[in-house]
């Protein structure tokens, strides 16, 4: 997936994907721990989970980041929905 130069260049949304899945690994790592895993198990489970989580919300920024990139000219302005009488 392409991101345009200026999304390309923040590493805070990437820093969060990190930070998230350090923490549901660390979680990982201490369930595994108290339900009395096996360390090879408590290893594999936990890489396990950094893994599964890192690349979901990495793929799931990286879809936001695109399709919310405003930087590239004669990208159409954002759809606006009314609905109804209220809106």
């Amino acid at each position: 997936m392409k991101l345009c130069p200026k999304c390309n260049t923040s590493p805070w949304p990437f820093a969060v994907v990190l930070f998230i899945s350090a923490v549901i690994a660390f979680l990982t790592w201490l369930m595994l721990g108290f339900a009395g895993a096996d360390l090879v198990q408590s290893i594999a489970g936990t890489a396990l989970a950094f893994v599964a989580v890192g690349a979901t919300m990495l793929h799931y920024v990286l879809a936001c980041m695109k399709r919310h990139c405003r930087h590239a000219p004669g990208r159409p302005a954002p759809h606006r929905h009314h609905h109804g009488a209220l809106g």
